[in-house]
């Protein structure tokens, strides 16, 4: 049995989300009554859920402004991920040259070291201070020999947004493909495929208050049409992309979640940023040690990184773990406690970087929560200095 989390505020929704109520309403009747396999389409119970998951791609196409037939329903984000880089690079074997940057989620930065390992060319596009990359530096990396460039739509870690649409537009005048790992981004900002150049998206789930288990690859199918191979083979479910039966009750799920995303994305942004407007100023005119990590305008509406000076992010964590849910870092990584790689690209090794630690809110937080998580964490932060100091 678990111990009660009903009293603990939950401030970690960029590792992920609770399921919306509604969500599990729409997939309940897919893990009860409607079970059939989607690919048994000749039968009632094979076609109903057949019916099911094609409402579902084009809940989730609407959402990103892509075609249905765009859609690719994969296990996880990572695997879509994994898919749009060694899948792209496999279909394109004349060319030997991908850039992305150093600050993405390692299921991008580990396909990009395995096709190093393969020969590839890979260009780490560098960040500056508020982890915001370049266009120019990506216009500069880019050779005859570029097959693909991947860029994150929003930071797990600090929030920051980058310049997607600037990139688009580059790689597409570039006749480059362009891919965004959109997983941060589709609940809390405005997301078009089409106006903004993307030509491969990975998205999740469970980030966009959905199931865990599911994601998606968005496939351009318009000029230019993306070609990727697939990475296993089985019984050609997903245009043989992604073999394997369906998870039928995941992707309702995921299709419902990224309708209220696409219908509640704008409202559940501006009250988040108002809480986190808030929280900032808080923290930071009481803790005048404090300070914020990212970009402090282009930046995911529900997402604060800080580092305090004197205090250290676990000790933090560990002495409020009965009262708030937050991150020192990725929940993506691994269970070794290490340095950000993102902070450590923005900073280098110092104690800023190694003293981060993240508050990230969510649809269903309350004012109230805010209000008490500040609190908490500004006399625990007091606390934690003094010892330090005393320390010292």
């Amino acid at each position: 049995m678990g111990s009660d989390q009903s009293s603990v505020i939950y401030l970690d929704h960029n590792a992920t989300t609770p399921i919306d109520p509604a969500v599990i309403d729409a997939m309940e009747p897919y893990l009860k009554s409607v079970f059939g396999n989607p690919s048994s389409v000749e039968h009632t119970h094979g076609h109903a859920a057949s019916m099911a998951v094609d409402r579902a791609r084009g809940q989730v196409a609407e959402t990103i402004g892509a075609r249905p037939q765009e859609i690719v329903f994969t296990g996880s984000c990572t695997e879509a991920n994994n898919l749009a880089i060694l899948g792209v690079a496999r279909a394109h074997p004349n060319k030997r040259h991908l850039i992305t940057t150093v600050v993405e989620h390692p299921s991008i930065l580990e396909p990009a070291r395995a096709l190093e390992r393969e020969g590839w060319s890979v260009t780490y596009i560098k960040v500056d201070e508020n982890g915001r990359v370049s266009p120019d530096a990506i216009a500069e990396a880019l050779t005859d020999q570029t097959v693909l460039v991947s860029v994150m739509g929003a930071n797990n870690e600090v929030g920051t947004l980058q310049p997607i649409k600037a990139i688009g537009a580059l790689c597409t005048e570039r006749g480059v493909l362009f891919h965004s790992d959109l997983a941060q981004a589709v609940a809390y900002v405005d997301v078009d495929v089409e106006r903004d150049n993307i030509h491969l998206a990975s998205l999740s789930a469970h980030k966009a208050y959905g199931p865990k288990g599911v994601g998606a690859l968005y496939l351009r199918s318009r000029r230019p049409r993306v070609r990727v191979a697939p990475l296993i083979y089985g019984g050609g479910q997903e245009r043989g992309l992604r073999p394997g039966t369906l998870n039928t009750p995941g992707i309702v799920g995921m299709g419902e979640a990224f309708r209220l995303a696409r219908s509640q994305s704008t409202s559940d942004a501006a009250r988040l940023r108002s809480f986190c407007e808030s929280f900032r100023e808080h923290l930071i005119g009481t803790l005048p040690n404090a300070r914020l990590n990212g970009d402090p305008i282009e930046r995911l509406p529900n997402n604060l990184s800080f580092s305090i000076e004197g205090v250290e992010p676990l000790a933090l964590m560990r002495s409020l773990r009965n009262q708030i849910s937050f991150s020192a870092s990725s929940a993506c990584a691994t269970d070794k406690i290490e340095t950000s790689h993102v902070l450590l690209a923005m900073f280098g090794n110092i104690p800023r970087a190694r003293g981060a630690f993240r508050i990230a809110p969510g649809r269903f937080t309350t004012e109230t929560e805010m209000l008490g998580a500040a609190a908490h964490i500004v006399q625990e932060a007091q606390r934690l200095s003094e010892m330090s100091r005393t320390a010292a």
